[in-house]
């Protein structure tokens, strides 16, 4: 009869093990996580438009009431605080690409109105050369996938290499991604879903959404992975 001891090791070894405590899940849970880890994804209360976190749910807060975003909905898991902003930098710099499933999974639950289009954030080709990806594409593949839409990762084109929008404020990442984006092609449906890992000022699916918007698409919600408050000018 085997030990206690040896019993406890198989089970860790043929488990699928928690990818935050190394913990072995449930046989009947699905998912990356623990019951008990998933509690750092549970939804927050927040505006329903802009994403931003608000004392209860609302579908517009104060600031969107008075100065709108050009999309309808932002969909989020969380804030970029451990342990997603972990997660994300195990997807974008260490070249864990098949984290954009375990993140795309923790996203789907919370889309009540999936778009029957999805795109994404382009890189610059020099920069998706120098990673080997783009992690936005990677998630809105897993995102259609998951929610049985369509994905066109080639429908909106980078013109230029822009200067990494992290640590600048909110008009220097304006006059940064200025001309920055254009389309390829039109699109082929009217609502459509832009996916980023990570929305902070916003001011890059801004520039997205006004070109869609041109060329005639009426409802556009943002899918990203964290929203965060925008930084302080």
């Amino acid at each position: 009869m085997l030990s206690h001891w040896v019993q406890k090791t198989i089970t860790r070894l043929v488990s699928r093990q928690c990818l935050l405590c190394r913990l072995p899940i449930e046989t009947h849970q699905t998912g990356a996580w623990c019951k008990t880890c998933l509690t750092y994804f549970s939804p927050q209360p927040r505006c329903q438009q802009c994403g931003l976190p608000t004392l209860i749910t609302v579908p517009q807060c104060g600031q969107c009431l008075a100065n709108p975003p050009p999309w309808q909905r932002l969909y989020c898991v969380g804030d970029y605080i451990f342990p997603l902003s972990h997660t994300i930098h195990q997807l974008k710099y260490e070249g864990q690409f098949w984290q954009s499933r375990h993140l795309s999974a923790l996203l789907t639950p919370r889309i009540d109105t999936p778009a029957p289009l999805i795109t994404s954030v382009p890189l610059h080709w020099q920069r998706r050369l120098k990673r080997g990806f783009n992690q936005s594409a990677l998630l809105a593949s897993q995102l259609s996938q998951q929610l049985g839409a369509s994905c066109d990762n080639q429908l909106i084109k980078r013109n230029r290499a822009t200067p990494q929008q992290q640590g600048l404020s909110k008009l220097q990442r304006k006059q940064n991604l200025k001309h920055a984006f254009t389309l390829r092609h039109l699109p082929t449906h009217k609502h459509i879903a832009l996916v980023d890992d990570v929305v902070t000022t916003g001011s890059t699916v801004q520039q997205i959404c006004q070109l869609l918007l041109e060329v005639g698409v009426e409802r556009i919600d943002i899918y990203c992975i964290c929203r965060t408050p925008e930084p302080k000018d």
